[in-house]
């Protein structure tokens, strides 16, 4: 078991590691919409905040030598379902077919009051 971690992301609020490999498969942490730059939330509204999550996705991964394209398994969690469609838009920009396996939840509430919190599973080969 290895941890990745790179300060292209936010460093973890807890104790768990950015990202842990295990027999080839990389568990990414769920990632809030916090820019590693400024350790705040990404402005905009909730597309700008699932492209800061994805981002930090996506940089984690580069950490351990994978893409997007590795990833198999994404979750999203969203402290209000109505954004599932702004959301949905801005994550066809991360991915493209054969498209990972997805699930989304509402949920009462995130990390440090965020929008949306993103995790994703990836898998080398």
């Amino acid at each position: 078991m290895k941890a990745i971690n790179t300060t292209n992301a936010p460093a973890a609020i807890g104790p768990y590691s950015q990202a842990i490999e295990a027999c080839g498969t990389v568990y990414v942490s769920g990632q809030l919409p916090i820019d590693p730059a400024t350790g705040e939330f990404a402005q905009g509204g909730i597309q700008a905040e699932a492209r800061q999550s994805l981002t930090n996705i996506k940089n984690i991964l580069a950490e351990a030598d994978l893409t997007m394209q590795n990833v198999v398994k994404v979750t999203v969690l969203l402290a209000d379902i109505s954004n599932f469609a702004a959301v949905n838009g801005v994550y066809s920009e991360f991915f493209q077919a054969p498209y990972p396996a997805r699930s989304a939840f509402a949920v009462a509430a995130l990390p440090k009051g965020a929008n949306v919190e993103i995790e994703a599973i990836a898998v080398r080969g």
